[in-house]
This record gives C-alpha cells, sequence and structure tokens, in this order.
C-alpha cells in the first residue's frame, strides 16, 4: 500500500510536557541567566519572548516549579490576582484591564511576575497607557531559533519521547532537509510517528521523506502540534 503525505500530513496533538531536563545552548543563555536572578529583575519584572517553540512556556513552568509561582495563561488572567510569585504564560494574550491590576498588585506585594509572548511588551498592543508604560519599562529576553547542535539534539529527544525508532542516518538526512526551527522538529517527529505508525514497519528514509510534502513548512510554523519545547 502506498502512503501518501497529504493523507497522513495533518498535525498531531500531544500534551504538553515540561521535563526539568532543558536542553541549554547560546540560544537560551541569557534567558536562562536571568531566570536565576530575580533579585536582579528590574521592578520585579522579566518578560520571555520569541517564536512558538522557542521555549517560552517550558522555562515560565521550570521558574514556576523552583519559586513556587501560579502559572496563569494570559487569556485565563482574572483581576483577582493571587498572592506570591506569579507566571503568566502567553501574557500578551491577556485582558488588558486584568493584566494592569496584576502588574500594580505584584509590584505594591513585592512579588516577581514572569511574562512571555510572541514579542517583547514594549511591541505589545494596548489602548491603556498605563499598562504601556509598564510594559515598556519590563525587562525583555528573547529567546532565539536553536542552533544545529540544539536542533539534532531536539528532534532525537522528540522521537525518543515518542518511542519512535529512527536511524541516525535517516536522521542525518532529515536535518539537511526540514527548517531550521524547532517547530519544524516536533512538527516532523509528530508526522513521522504517525506514518510509522500507518506503515507497521521500521522508519526508512522512504517512510521518512512522507513527512516532507509541500505545505510542511506552512504547518511547521504554525500548525506545529502542541507537544514539548525543549529548548
Amino acid at each position: 500500500m502506498t502512503y501518501s503525505p497529504r493523507q497522513l500530513g495533518l498535525p498531531f496533538v500531544q500534551a504538553a510536557l515540561f521535563t526539568p531536563d532543558f536542553l541549554e545552548g547560546k540560544s537560551n543563555a541569557e534567558a536562562l541567566a536571568w531566570l536565576d536572578r530575580v533579585a536582579d529583575w528590574p521592578l520585579g519584572r522579566l518578560a520571555l519572548w520569541g517564536d512558538a517553540g522557542s521555549g517560552k512556556s517550558h522555562l515560565l513552568h521550570l521558574w514556576a516549579a523552583r519559586n513556587r509561582a501560579r502559572i496563569i495563561p494570559g487569556p485565563d488572567l482574572a483581576l483577582r490576582p493571587p498572592s506570591g510569585a506569579i507566571a503568566i504564560d502567553d501574557a500578551d494574550a491577556a485582558a488588558e484591564v486584568a493584566l494592569f491590576h496584576m502588574l500594580n498588585a505584584a509590584a505594591e506585594a513585592g512579588w516577581p511576575v514572569l511574562l512571555t509572548g510572541r514579542a517583547p511588551p514594549a511591541r505589545w498592543a494596548t489602548r491603556l497607557p498605563d499598562l504601556a508604560s509598564r510594559l515598556r519599562a519590563t525587562h525583555a529576553v528573547e529567546l532565539c531559533e536553536p542552533d544545529e547542535h540544539m536542533l539534532r539534539a531536539l528532534l532525537a529527544r522528540l522521537l525518543a519521547e515518542r518511542q519512535v525508532a529512527v536511524p541516525e542516518a535517516v536522521q542525518e538526512w532529515l536535518l539537511t532537509r526540514l527548517p531550521r526551527t524547532a517547530g519544524a522538529m516536533r512538527e516532523a517527529a509528530a508526522r513521522i510517528d504517525r506514518v510509522s505508525l500507518a506503515a507497521r514497519r521500521p522508519v526508512t528514509r522512504q517512510i521518512a521523506a512522507l513527512v516532507l510534502d509541500d505545505d510542511f513548512i506552512e504547518s511547521a510554523d504554525g500548525l506545529s502540534p502542541a507537544g514539548p519545547s525543549l529548548l
């Protein structure tokens, strides 16, 4: 039977898994250094920003665990703030009034606040001048795209987590053809997992090639599976 990549190329949804084991490299070195120096955060706030899959949420969860912080998704942010350290994931999607009150309450109480977003807070669209001034004053650290070493390690880890055995030579063949993003590695691992299950045989270069259909780049950039960010 022939397996078409367009039949098997739909995004695969996997529950997010934020393990303590985190891949470190040049792309996240500055962020890791700042997360270890909460006392040095200007105004008690820090923002991590970068593209999807860059590791923002992973780092936020690790920091929250170490600092006993409450994690709040930005869209779920309420007007009544919790007590203690706060980690707001996708803070750029939070309601402006709720975010404004949260930042004020945290500043008055001396609670550290960690935020994540696709862009630095100074560039978030906001209609509240007072919130805009607080966002501009928030120190922001970018999580860049991973280097070649990290991409190779990420692909190997994602395949191992899915318990998909892919020969090293096949992984190297894929790495020369995949977009150079963490999202592309996650999308490739998800597709290989699904294709190998459908084919019911070990992953070969022929099977791996099925993930590289025409819409791969679009899927990897915008429809990548909600799997772990390991950078």
